[in-house]
């Protein structure tokens, strides 16, 4: 017997310096262990990769409803990506204009070619205009030939008819710039006459401008209804969870954690509706570039349509997942502080 209560002392006394080096406390029930330094992101990133992942499978799941919600992302934002596109490729129908209108300086008669070549030097070197070629009379003459079709007419004349010209590109676009300098060419002594069709740049640029602007403002209607669109299929999946997300609040989850999957829900669905938009314009660009081309060519000669560039589709599905996140994020934050446990 007294070797029995002789162990048992010795045990009770080994219990209690365990005790004293823990602080001399026993917690009863369950315990809290915090996370701290590199375990802590490494559960946070494993919590995001997990959330991610279960929540792309929910959506696949229920592939046709999820198709469905996809395909009307797609299509908001599909319709102003591809109006941007066809604006895109319509300032670049100009070819050699490149955005700037040319200006023609028609030569006197009597200039000579050497006078004509230094004066195109000279107004090319101006910090007003980018560059300027001569044209002598012989090779404006040789150009038109081939552009006009009428070449037994042309050499039925006693001599050309056509003087030498300089073509100038402007480095100032508006229309105010564009008149002085014409104005002040027309003041030099070689020049005949200058020739630029303002008022064909005028309309020009004002419906380019007319047209972005439209295309913006469709742009931001069409960005209103994805976010309408997905905080409503939101909102359902969470009249849907209702009963689970009160379990998880009871056991003490937070707002973030039960927030956490309806937003990568919303970036799903994001994402989902700008592969869809940009498969449509991929799409539609090549249906309609075979025609479109064989339009241009028989105006102005080859053009290629261009689609959407690395950069523009990398805009496309940062915009989207950009809008399902905000557009989760705004009815998670309306209708989760609704749901309380009871």
């Amino acid at each position: 017997m007294s070797q029995d209560k002789g162990k048992a002392a010795s045990k009770a006394d080994t219990r209690g310096s365990i005790g004293a080096k823990s602080g001399g406390t026993k917690t009863a029930g369950a315990s809290t262990h915090s996370l701290q330094g590199v375990d802590y992101l490494r559960s946070y990133f494993a919590n995001h990769r997990l959330v991610a992942k279960q929540t792309i499978q929910n959506l696949v799941r229920s592939f046709v409803t999820s198709t469905m919600t996809w395909m009307v992302i797609g299509v908001a934002l599909g319709l102003p990506a591809m109006l941007f596109i066809l604006l895109d490729n319509l300032e670049g129908l100009g070819g050699d204009w490149q955005g700037k209108p040319g200006i023609s300086v028609y030569l006197q008669a009597d200039v000579s070619e050497r006078e004509g070549r230094l004066l195109a030097k000279t107004l090319g070197s101006e910090p007003e205009f980018i560059a300027a070629r001569y044209i002598s009379a012989a090779q404006a003459l040789e150009e038109f030939k081939q552009h006009s079709g009428f070449d037994e007419v042309l050499n039925s004349l006693p001599g050309n008819p056509l003087p030498a010209v300089i073509d100038i590109e402007p480095d100032d676009v508006s229309t105010i710039e564009l008149k002085m300098s014409v104005q002040r060419l027309e003041e030099k002594a070689a020049v005949e006459s200058v020739s630029i069709d303002l008022a064909w740049i005028e309309r020009l640029i004002a419906l380019v401008t007319l047209g972005e602007r439209f295309v913006l403002a469709l742009a931001i209607f069409l960005g209103l209804g994805v976010l309408l669109s997905i905080g409503n299929t939101i909102r359902l999946a969470i009249e849907n969870r209702r009963a689970e997300i009160e379990i998880i609040k009871l056991v003490g989850a937070t707002d973030r954690f039960v927030r956490r999957p309806f937003l990568y829900l919303g970036f799903w669905y994001g994402v989902g509706g700008a592969l869809f938009a940009w498969l449509m314009v991929q799409g539609s660009l090549l249906f309609l570039s075979a025609p479109i081309e064989d339009l241009i060519y028989s105006y102005r000669g080859e053009f290629t349509v261009k689609g959407m560039g690395l950069e523009d589709s990398a805009l496309l599905f940062l915009t989207g997942a950009g809008l399902g996140i905000v557009g989760a994020g705004l009815a998670v934050g309306r209708h989760l502080h609704e749901i309380e446990p009871t």
